[in-house]
Protein backbone atom coordinates (compact mmCIF):
# COMPACT_ATOMS: atom_id res chain seq x y z
CA UNK A 1 0.00 0.00 0.00
CA UNK A 2 1.41 3.37 -1.06
CA UNK A 3 0.54 6.07 1.48
CA UNK A 4 -0.16 9.37 -0.29
CA UNK A 5 -0.37 12.95 0.90
CA UNK A 6 -1.85 15.74 -1.25
CA UNK A 7 -0.56 19.31 -1.22
CA UNK A 8 -3.11 21.84 -2.47
CA UNK A 9 -6.74 20.88 -1.93
CA UNK A 10 -8.52 22.86 -4.61
CA UNK A 11 -10.98 21.96 -7.33
CA UNK A 12 -8.73 19.52 -9.21
CA UNK A 13 -7.77 17.67 -6.02
CA UNK A 14 -11.37 17.31 -4.88
CA UNK A 15 -12.80 16.47 -8.30
CA UNK A 16 -10.10 14.10 -9.54
CA UNK A 17 -7.20 13.21 -7.24
CA UNK A 18 -9.08 12.22 -4.09
CA UNK A 19 -11.62 9.99 -5.90
CA UNK A 20 -8.87 8.38 -8.03
CA UNK A 21 -6.76 7.55 -4.98
CA UNK A 22 -9.80 6.16 -3.15
CA UNK A 23 -10.59 3.90 -6.12
CA UNK A 24 -7.07 2.43 -6.35
CA UNK A 25 -6.53 -0.61 -4.08
CA UNK A 26 -2.80 0.03 -4.03
CA UNK A 27 -3.07 3.59 -2.72
CA UNK A 28 -4.26 5.23 0.47
CA UNK A 29 -4.77 8.94 1.10
CA UNK A 30 -3.46 9.54 4.63
CA UNK A 31 -3.02 13.34 4.87
CA UNK A 32 -3.42 16.66 3.05
CA UNK A 33 -1.79 20.07 3.26
CA UNK A 34 -3.58 23.22 2.16
CA UNK A 35 -3.65 26.93 2.96
CA UNK A 36 -7.46 26.78 2.92
CA UNK A 37 -9.72 24.61 5.06
CA UNK A 38 -9.56 21.03 3.82
CA UNK A 39 -12.08 18.67 5.43
CA UNK A 40 -11.63 15.52 3.36
CA UNK A 41 -11.65 12.86 6.08
CA UNK A 42 -7.89 12.67 6.75
CA UNK A 43 -5.53 14.81 8.89
CA UNK A 44 -5.03 18.27 7.39
CA UNK A 45 -2.04 20.56 7.78
CA UNK A 46 -1.18 24.11 6.78
CA UNK A 47 1.91 23.22 4.76
CA UNK A 48 3.92 20.33 3.39
CA UNK A 49 6.57 20.91 6.06
CA UNK A 50 3.94 20.54 8.81
CA UNK A 51 2.57 17.40 7.16
CA UNK A 52 6.03 15.85 6.98
CA UNK A 53 6.93 16.81 10.56
CA UNK A 54 3.66 16.17 12.36
CA UNK A 55 1.60 13.92 10.11
CA UNK A 56 1.41 10.18 9.52
CA UNK A 57 4.04 8.24 7.60
CA UNK A 58 3.99 9.01 3.88
CA UNK A 59 5.46 7.29 0.84
CA UNK A 60 4.36 9.76 -1.85
CA UNK A 61 3.24 13.34 -2.34
CA UNK A 62 0.81 14.57 -5.01
CA UNK A 63 1.30 18.27 -5.76
CA UNK A 64 -1.83 20.12 -6.86
CA UNK A 65 -0.56 23.63 -6.19
CA UNK A 66 -0.31 26.36 -8.84
CA UNK A 67 2.76 25.77 -11.05
CA UNK A 68 4.52 28.94 -9.89
CA UNK A 69 5.20 27.43 -6.44
CA UNK A 70 5.49 23.79 -7.37
CA UNK A 71 9.28 23.58 -7.78
CA UNK A 72 10.13 24.50 -4.19
CA UNK A 73 7.42 22.22 -2.81
CA UNK A 74 8.63 19.35 -4.97
CA UNK A 75 12.22 19.92 -3.83
CA UNK A 76 11.10 19.66 -0.20
CA UNK A 77 9.23 16.42 -0.89
CA UNK A 78 12.06 14.85 -2.89
CA UNK A 79 14.66 15.77 -0.26
CA UNK A 80 12.44 14.02 2.26
CA UNK A 81 12.78 10.91 0.03
CA UNK A 82 9.13 10.92 -1.02
CA UNK A 83 7.89 9.91 -4.45
CA UNK A 84 6.33 12.92 -6.18
CA UNK A 85 3.31 13.21 -8.49
CA UNK A 86 3.20 16.56 -10.33
CA UNK A 87 -0.17 17.83 -11.55
CA UNK A 88 0.09 19.40 -15.00
CA UNK A 89 1.79 21.59 -15.98
CA UNK A 90 4.70 20.06 -14.06
CA UNK A 91 6.32 23.43 -13.40
CA UNK A 92 6.50 27.07 -14.38
CA UNK A 93 9.58 26.43 -16.56
CA UNK A 94 11.22 23.56 -18.42
CA UNK A 95 14.38 24.05 -16.38
CA UNK A 96 12.53 23.48 -13.12
CA UNK A 97 11.25 20.10 -14.22
CA UNK A 98 14.67 18.99 -15.45
CA UNK A 99 16.14 20.02 -12.11
CA UNK A 100 13.51 17.96 -10.27
CA UNK A 101 14.26 14.96 -12.48
CA UNK A 102 17.92 15.14 -11.52
CA UNK A 103 17.06 15.46 -7.83
CA UNK A 104 14.66 12.49 -7.97
CA UNK A 105 17.41 10.34 -9.51
CA UNK A 106 19.85 11.50 -6.83
CA UNK A 107 17.35 10.64 -4.07
CA UNK A 108 16.40 7.33 -5.75
CA UNK A 109 12.68 8.14 -5.75
CA UNK A 110 10.03 8.42 -8.46
CA UNK A 111 9.10 11.70 -10.13
CA UNK A 112 5.95 11.55 -12.27
CA UNK A 113 5.03 14.55 -14.42
CA UNK A 114 1.42 13.70 -15.14
CA UNK A 115 -0.34 14.51 -18.41
CA UNK A 116 -3.90 13.37 -17.79
CA UNK A 117 -5.15 13.84 -21.36
CA UNK A 118 -2.72 11.16 -22.57
CA UNK A 119 -4.79 8.69 -20.56
CA UNK A 120 -8.01 9.49 -22.46
CA UNK A 121 -9.55 6.39 -24.01
CA UNK A 122 -8.95 7.28 -27.66
CA UNK A 123 -5.29 8.26 -27.44
CA UNK A 124 -3.66 4.80 -27.84
CA UNK A 125 -5.76 4.02 -30.92
CA UNK A 126 -4.98 7.42 -32.42
CA UNK A 127 -1.25 6.89 -31.86
CA UNK A 128 -1.37 3.51 -33.62
CA UNK A 129 -3.35 4.95 -36.57
CA UNK A 130 -0.95 7.85 -37.07
CA UNK A 131 2.04 5.50 -36.98
CA UNK A 132 0.55 3.45 -39.83
CA UNK A 133 -0.53 6.33 -42.11
CA UNK A 134 0.94 9.26 -44.04
CA UNK A 135 -0.04 12.38 -42.11
CA UNK A 136 -0.72 15.61 -44.01
CA UNK A 137 -2.40 17.99 -41.55
CA UNK A 138 -3.29 18.20 -37.87
CA UNK A 139 -5.83 20.73 -36.62
CA UNK A 140 -6.42 21.32 -32.90
CA UNK A 141 -9.47 23.21 -31.62
CA UNK A 142 -9.35 23.54 -27.83
CA UNK A 143 -11.90 26.06 -26.58
CA UNK A 144 -13.41 26.29 -23.12
CA UNK A 145 -14.90 28.69 -20.58
CA UNK A 146 -12.34 29.84 -17.99
CA UNK A 147 -15.11 31.10 -15.71
CA UNK A 148 -16.57 27.60 -15.56
CA UNK A 149 -13.36 25.62 -15.09
CA UNK A 150 -11.16 28.05 -13.14
CA UNK A 151 -13.45 30.26 -11.06
CA UNK A 152 -11.54 32.65 -8.84
CA UNK A 153 -8.15 31.17 -9.78
CA UNK A 154 -6.21 34.39 -10.32
CA UNK A 155 -2.88 32.54 -10.43
CA UNK A 156 -3.71 31.31 -13.92
CA UNK A 157 -3.43 34.89 -15.23
CA UNK A 158 -0.10 35.63 -13.56
CA UNK A 159 3.33 35.07 -15.12
CA UNK A 160 3.94 31.32 -15.10
CA UNK A 161 0.22 30.56 -14.83
CA UNK A 162 -0.02 29.87 -18.60
CA UNK A 163 -3.48 31.41 -19.15
CA UNK A 164 -5.20 29.63 -22.05
CA UNK A 165 -2.24 27.25 -22.27
CA UNK A 166 -3.36 25.66 -19.01
CA UNK A 167 -6.03 23.73 -20.95
CA UNK A 168 -4.16 24.06 -24.25
CA UNK A 169 -1.22 22.10 -22.89
CA UNK A 170 -3.57 19.12 -22.58
CA UNK A 171 -3.94 19.14 -26.36
CA UNK A 172 -0.18 19.51 -26.76
CA UNK A 173 0.35 16.55 -24.44
CA UNK A 174 -1.83 14.43 -26.73
CA UNK A 175 -0.10 15.79 -29.82
CA UNK A 176 3.39 14.91 -28.56
CA UNK A 177 2.15 11.46 -27.59
CA UNK A 178 0.47 10.48 -30.86
CA UNK A 179 2.75 12.06 -33.47
CA UNK A 180 5.34 9.64 -34.89
CA UNK A 181 7.96 12.41 -35.06
CA UNK A 182 8.85 15.34 -32.82
CA UNK A 183 7.00 18.59 -33.49
CA UNK A 184 8.12 22.18 -33.03
CA UNK A 185 6.56 25.64 -33.10
CA UNK A 186 7.12 27.84 -36.14
CA UNK A 187 4.80 30.74 -35.30
CA UNK A 188 2.37 31.86 -32.62
CA UNK A 189 -0.10 34.67 -32.02
CA UNK A 190 -0.99 35.35 -28.40
CA UNK A 191 -3.91 37.52 -27.28
CA UNK A 192 -3.18 38.94 -23.82
CA UNK A 193 -5.79 40.94 -21.86
CA UNK A 194 -4.45 44.36 -20.90
CA UNK A 195 -4.84 43.71 -17.15
CA UNK A 196 -3.09 40.29 -16.87
CA UNK A 197 0.16 38.57 -17.85
CA UNK A 198 -1.03 35.43 -19.64
CA UNK A 199 -2.95 34.93 -22.90
CA UNK A 200 -6.68 34.41 -23.12
CA UNK A 201 -6.39 33.00 -26.67
CA UNK A 202 -3.60 31.67 -28.87
CA UNK A 203 -3.01 30.39 -32.39
CA UNK A 204 0.00 28.14 -33.00
CA UNK A 205 1.60 26.93 -36.22
CA UNK A 206 3.78 23.83 -35.86
CA UNK A 207 5.44 21.23 -38.00
CA UNK A 208 7.76 18.22 -37.92
CA UNK A 209 10.74 17.08 -39.96
CA UNK A 210 8.38 15.90 -42.72
CA UNK A 211 6.76 19.34 -43.02
CA UNK A 212 3.38 18.28 -41.63
CA UNK A 213 1.07 21.30 -41.27
CA UNK A 214 -0.05 21.46 -37.64
CA UNK A 215 -2.26 24.24 -36.28
CA UNK A 216 -3.78 24.82 -32.86
CA UNK A 217 -6.42 27.32 -31.78
CA UNK A 218 -6.90 27.85 -28.05
CA UNK A 219 -9.65 30.04 -26.59
CA UNK A 220 -10.55 30.61 -22.93
CA UNK A 221 -13.82 32.49 -23.53
CA UNK A 222 -16.03 29.89 -25.20
CA UNK A 223 -19.44 29.61 -23.59
CA UNK A 224 -22.02 26.88 -24.14
CA UNK A 225 -20.72 23.54 -25.43
CA UNK A 226 -16.98 23.13 -24.90
CA UNK A 227 -14.61 22.06 -27.69
CA UNK A 228 -11.64 19.73 -27.24
CA UNK A 229 -11.00 18.28 -30.72
CA UNK A 230 -8.01 17.12 -32.76
CA UNK A 231 -8.53 16.33 -36.46
CA UNK A 232 -5.86 14.54 -38.51
CA UNK A 233 -5.96 14.16 -42.30
CA UNK A 234 -3.80 11.52 -43.94
CA UNK A 235 -3.50 10.01 -47.40
CA UNK A 236 -5.43 7.03 -46.10
CA UNK A 237 -8.31 8.88 -44.42
CA UNK A 238 -9.31 11.18 -41.58
CA UNK A 239 -9.14 10.71 -37.81
CA UNK A 240 -10.88 12.82 -35.21
CA UNK A 241 -10.33 12.82 -31.47
CA UNK A 242 -13.06 14.66 -29.59
CA UNK A 243 -14.15 15.26 -25.99
CA UNK A 244 -10.51 15.67 -25.02
CA UNK A 245 -9.54 12.32 -26.49
CA UNK A 246 -12.33 10.20 -25.02
CA UNK A 247 -13.94 9.66 -28.44
CA UNK A 248 -12.17 8.67 -31.65
CA UNK A 249 -13.69 8.47 -35.13
CA UNK A 250 -11.97 7.30 -38.31
CA UNK A 251 -13.60 8.39 -41.55
CA UNK A 252 -16.68 9.35 -39.55
CA UNK A 253 -17.10 5.97 -37.88
CA UNK A 254 -16.78 5.66 -34.07
CA UNK A 255 -13.87 3.49 -32.97
CA UNK A 256 -13.54 4.23 -29.25
CA UNK A 257 -15.91 5.97 -26.89
CA UNK A 258 -15.39 5.62 -23.17
CA UNK A 259 -16.15 7.36 -19.91
CA UNK A 260 -13.54 9.53 -18.24
CA UNK A 261 -10.84 7.37 -16.65
CA UNK A 262 -7.87 9.70 -16.96
CA UNK A 263 -6.95 10.19 -13.31
CA UNK A 264 -7.40 6.53 -12.32
CA UNK A 265 -5.03 5.79 -15.21
CA UNK A 266 -2.56 8.38 -13.94
CA UNK A 267 -2.48 6.92 -10.45
CA UNK A 268 -2.17 3.40 -11.77
CA UNK A 269 0.86 4.57 -13.76
CA UNK A 270 2.29 6.33 -10.71
CA UNK A 271 2.08 3.10 -8.72
CA UNK A 272 3.72 1.15 -11.55
CA UNK A 273 6.61 3.62 -11.72
CA UNK A 274 7.14 3.45 -7.97
CA UNK A 275 7.11 -0.34 -8.11
CA UNK A 276 9.65 -0.35 -10.94
CA UNK A 277 11.87 2.29 -9.33
CA UNK A 278 11.54 4.60 -12.35
CA UNK A 279 10.59 8.19 -13.11
CA UNK A 280 8.64 9.75 -15.99
CA UNK A 281 8.91 13.49 -16.56
CA UNK A 282 8.29 14.39 -20.20
CA UNK A 283 8.72 18.15 -20.71
CA UNK A 284 7.82 18.26 -24.42
CA UNK A 285 4.31 19.75 -23.99
CA UNK A 286 5.69 22.45 -21.68
CA UNK A 287 8.56 23.11 -24.11
CA UNK A 288 6.05 23.77 -26.91
CA UNK A 289 4.33 26.35 -24.72
CA UNK A 290 7.67 27.94 -23.87
CA UNK A 291 8.56 28.09 -27.57
CA UNK A 292 5.20 29.71 -28.37
CA UNK A 293 6.05 32.47 -25.90
CA UNK A 294 9.53 32.79 -27.43
CA UNK A 295 8.46 33.19 -31.07
CA UNK A 296 4.93 34.47 -30.60
CA UNK A 297 3.66 37.94 -31.33
CA UNK A 298 1.49 39.50 -28.63
CA UNK A 299 -1.73 41.42 -29.16
CA UNK A 300 -3.25 43.35 -26.26
CA UNK A 301 -7.00 42.77 -25.98
CA UNK A 302 -9.64 44.09 -23.60
CA UNK A 303 -9.27 43.41 -19.91
CA UNK A 304 -10.46 40.10 -18.47
CA UNK A 305 -13.07 40.60 -15.76
CA UNK A 306 -14.43 37.51 -14.07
Amino acid sequence: MIRVGIVGVGKIARDQHIPAIAADPGLELVAVASRSHADVGVPAFGSLEEMLDQGPELDAIALCTPPQVRWQTAVTALRASKHVFLEKPPGATVGEVRDLSALAAEQDVTLFASWHSRFAAGVPAAKAWLAANTIRTVDIQWREDVRRWHPGQTWIWEAGGLGVFDPGINALSILTEIMPREVFVTDARLQVPENVQSPVAAHLAMTDIDGTAITADFDFLQTGPQTWDITVTADEGMLRLSSGGAIIEIDGKPVVQAADAEYPGLYKRFGQLIGAGKSEADVRPLALVADAFLVGTRELVKAFIE
